[in-house]
């Protein structure tokens, strides 16, 4: 089957992707140094088979459009210059006419609903250099309110076709909304999509709540709490709202949650007599099992997605640091050896890398480094940069962004791997401590 682009896009540290056109052959992808030149592609808004479907074929195409052009990859030929017109779903395709406007790659698709409110989308993605589809098509269907998800689904496809890379488009991020002046924020868990559109709040706002975490089938979030005065652990089903407390024991303060692979257990920290060690809790037994036991601060833990090893910060060096170690305990490594300090690390879902938070010299840094503490690359700098979290193919990396000054407010973030494409999140208010979900079923 042609390939408009070859599955190169590992998007190596230090590399960027440059599209280039194979001699006699579907386009490929070269590594090379330098910026990325974005992938040309033609969108046409996609057909309304019946009335119903005007007004949703015209926002889809929107969306898949701002999906791919947002990733940084993609660059979207404006409708004012094609020389085609799509209008039957079934009509062959012009590709000299494409080719014409440096269009490589050229979706199309049509919308319909049914007297039920049900909404079916099918598209077809082609290579207009090779002059063949890429892949079949294929058709999506659901709700017609569930619209921007079915749009996410198809892009997500064209995405994964053209580069090889899974999708990141249908996800969501379970965030801390603020609002209000500096020094007297209110806090409150909040969803959305990936791209800032349909947020939701998921608890009020009459206690502060701190680092929301997706569970792995993106059902549930654990997060801290400091509504009984102290620090703990609460876990939360997005569907219906319903928490409850874990871990409840009484002189102990707990927090920086996160799920195991398996959903089934949780890692946190728990500091009692002054001392903060790393734990694990069934949630199905409520066993409590210590992990770490040291005179130092053992926090924000983060597994490998097989589940054989953790990564945490520490400060037994001296200052904040990070470590590997067994998931089920054991003596741990330093794997940060650079200038700073290192915190929040987050193994990525791929497995080769370990997203971070570095503050050094009065600035902040988003970095990622291989899981051997080796090729450490500093994505972002600013006044206060932090809280990293993976997209779910592990090439896009989401944070906490806070502006300096009085007036100065938090917003969320997105960066690739290679430091490039650096975007603000589009969502209308304050936000921090990001989680990116898993790819919705």
């Amino acid at each position: 089957m042609l390939r408009l682009l070859t599955a190169i896009l590992a998007l190596a540290l230090g590399h960027a992707a440059l599209p280039a056109q194979a001699q006699n052959g579907p386009l490929r992808i070269v590594i090379d140094e330098g910026v990325i030149e974005p992938l040309p592609f033609a969108v046409p808004e996609f057909v309304a088979e019946n009335a119903a479907a005007a007004e949703y074929a015209r926002n889809i195409t929107r969306v898949i459009a701002a999906d791919l052009e947002g990733s940084g990859l993609f660059r979207e030929i404006p409708r004012e210059a094609f020389l085609s017109t799509v209008t039957s779903f079934a009509s062959p395709v012009q590709y000299s006419d494409w080719k014409a406007i440096n269009a490589q790659a050229l979706i199309t698709g049509a919308v319909s609903v049914d007297g039920s409110g049900r909404l079916s989308v099918k598209f077809r993605l082609y290579d207009v250099f090779s002059q063949a589809p890429l892949g079949d098509g294929l058709q999506f269907g659901g709700a017609a309110a569930s619209w921007r998800r079915v749009a996410h689904k198809v892009a997500d496809q064209v995405y994964s076709r053209i580069t090889g890379e899974g999708g990141y488009f249908d996800s969501r991020v379970v965030f801390v909304a603020e609002r209000g002046p500096k020094n007297e924020r209110a806090k409150q868990l909040a969803i959305m999509d990936y791209d800032g559109a349909n947020m939701q709040p998921l608890t009020d706002a009459n206690s502060i709540v701190i680092a929301p975490r997706f569970s792995p089938t993106g059902d549930r979030v654990l997060y801290t709490s400091y509504e009984s005065g102290f620090p703990r652990i609460y876990l939360l089903d997005v569907a219906t709202g319903q928490r409850r407390v874990l871990d409840d024991q009484p002189g102990t303060m707990t927090f920086a949650p996160r799920f195991a692979p398996d959903g089934r257990r949780v890692l946190f920290s728990l500091s009692q007599g002054g001392n903060t060690d790393l734990y694990e809790l069934d949630l199905q037994s409520g066993r409590r099992t210590r992990l770490s036991d040291a005179p130092s601060i053992e926090t924000a833990p983060s597994f490998s997605p097989d589940g054989s090893q953790i990564v945490f910060e520490s400060d037994r060096s001296g200052k904040q640091q990070l470590y590997v170690m067994p998931a089920s305990g054991g003596e741990p490594r330093r794997i940060s050896f650079g200038q700073g300090r290192y915190g929040t690390p987050v193994w990525s879902p791929r497995g080769d890398y370990i997203a971070f938070t570095k503050q050094n010299k009065g600035r902040f840094h988003i970095g990622v480094m291989r899981t051997d503490g080796s090729e450490e690359r500093l994505l972002t700098a600013s006044f206060l940069d932090e809280g990293p979290t993976w997209a779910p193919n592990g090439r896009v990396i989401m944070f906490t962004r806070e502006t300096a000054g009085t007036a100065g407010a938090p917003g969320l973030y997105t960066v690739d791997i290679t430091g490039r494409n650096l975007r603000k999140v589009p969502y209308q208010g304050q936000g921090s401590d990001p989680s990116w979900s898993p790819l919705q079923p």
